[in-house]
């Protein structure tokens, strides 16, 4: 098995890619070692010491370094740790899988939708699904519908794209660009 890696827009992050499933559905954040603990791959990535976020996606596992860490040092430790997991089909969760873990924020919403706005959030929806979701996820993360209110929309990055310096430029030119175009009611994307 070999793990390959990719860079991030965020120079702090690194993909990591082990030719496989990571997740089954879905994407897990994990921005404190606190909350490592659900999974035994991402704690053991955590206990590097130099890292502050891991990141589960379909087939990848970005990792943020913190300040200051060395990658030459870091990239051989990361890529060792996910071989391990990945040939020893250790699972990826406490308790073998992901069910019954509460997962903080995931349905936390900036702005409760107004059931007036079902047609534009479902359009919303099926654009961030179908074309920002798979190219975040070519960067090493995933963006999150947070709510939509007075024609803008709110949106979480997640994983490699969460702290990054061009993250603003991602949700101001890129994603709300799109979507006041096909969604005329979208006035702004604002970070949640």
């Amino acid at each position: 098995m070999f793990i390959e890696t990719e860079t991030t827009p965020n120079p702090a992050s690194l993909k990591f890619l082990p030719g496989q499933t990571v997740m089954q559905s879905g994407t897990r954040e994990f921005a404190t070692p606190e909350a490592a603990e659900a999974s035994p791959l991402a704690q053991a990535i955590f206990d590097t010491g130099e890292v502050v976020n891991v990141f589960f996606g379909g087939d990848f596992v970005s990792v943020t370094a913190a300040p200051g860490a060395d990658w030459s040092a870091l990239k051989p430790q990361v890529a060792s740790i996910l071989l391990d997991h990945f040939v020893s089909k250790a699972p990826l969760f406490a308790g073998g899988d992901a069910s019954g873990i509460a997962v903080p924020g995931e349905q936390e919403m900036a702005v409760e939708d107004d059931p007036a706005d079902a047609d534009i959030v479902a359009q919303i929806n099926e654009l961030l699904e179908t074309r920002v979701r798979p190219a975040v996820a070519g960067d090493g993360g995933d963006i999150a519908y947070r709510g939509f209110r007075d024609g803008v929309v709110y949106l979480t990055l997640q994983g490699a794209c969460s702290g990054c310096p061009s993250s603003t430029a991602t949700l101001k030119h890129g994603i709300e660009g799109l979507l006041k175009h096909y969604v005329p009611e979208v006035f702004e994307v604002r970070a949640a």
